[in-house]
């Protein structure tokens, strides 16, 4: 007999496992087929039952002897295909990008107070960027992570810098007043000395900026035609994301 794992925790396992017997063919089941595809009592699956109709993971229908899956099992699957379709939509913008300027093109998401790089495409001279995907670096640092938090507020900012230095934080906040009037930021490298950066954000159909993009480059400063690129990719994967801009 194959040893528990001691960090399981069973009623979480016994939730999920009842969630994934629910399929095309299967899209409502009543009590007892629930407890016979877990192969335990009726009883037993009660609990489970319950807790996931409270959260809105199971909806109940026919006068609540049937149970179809509810609302929430679709916003937790939402993050997992918006995120993946992002890079399907992004990654050929992006190297388009990347080979008309020849400047390193990057994805990247706000992770709390960092920002998680997912795409990164160097440019010819290898010297353009140091990070590689899954990178974590401080939001206020990089030309992205500066893009991405535009849309908060400040009492929102000042909470997610709590605990950095006062100075580091009132640097951060004048940073970010001039940042949510510009349609691009230009940042020029924190972490590695004589780079410069510029960074748009990419909106979802809902109008909120879920992304943002950045082209790097070894030099002191951004031509303006590479910054109108960076623009302009940004739009049309925007655009590719369901989004419409303000003037239509």
């Amino acid at each position: 007999m194959a040893e528990r794992d001691p960090y399981s925790v069973p009623a979480l396992v016994r939730g999920l496992s009842l969630l994934q017997t629910f399929t095309p063919e299967r899209s409502e089941q009543t009590m007892a087929q629930l407890a016979q595809s877990l192969g335990i009592t009726r009883s037993a699956v009660f609990r489970t039952v319950h807790t996931l109709v409270e959260e809105g993971f199971l909806l109940p229908v026919r006068d609540g002897t049937h149970f179809r899956l509810g609302p929430s099992v679709l916003r937790v699957s939402y993050g997992y295909l918006a995120s993946r379709e992002l890079l399907e939509v992004a990654q050929k913008p992006l190297e388009a990008l990347r080979d008309g300027q020849d400047w390193s093109g990057h994805l990247g998401v706000l992770d709390g107070r960092h920002i998680l790089y997912l795409i990164r495409l160097p440019a010819s001279d290898g010297l353009s960027s140091l990070v590689h995907v899954g990178s974590r670096l401080p939001a206020t640092l990089t030309a992205m992570g500066r893009v991405l938090l535009t849309q908060k507020s400040e009492p929102d900012l000042r909470r997610l810098l709590d605990g950095q230095p006062k100075n580091a934080v009132e640097k951060a906040l004048a940073a970010w007043r001039q940042d949510r009037a510009r349609p691009s930021v230009i940042h020029n490298g924190s972490f590695e000395s004589g780079l410069c950066s510029v960074a748009a954000p990419i909106f979802d159909m809902s109008g909120e900026i879920v992304a943002a993009i950045s082209a790097t480059k070894q030099t002191d400063q951004v031509p303006e035609p590479v910054e109108r690129e960076v623009l302009a990719t940004a739009h049309n994967i925007s655009r590719a994301m369901g989004w419409k801009a303000p003037d239509g």
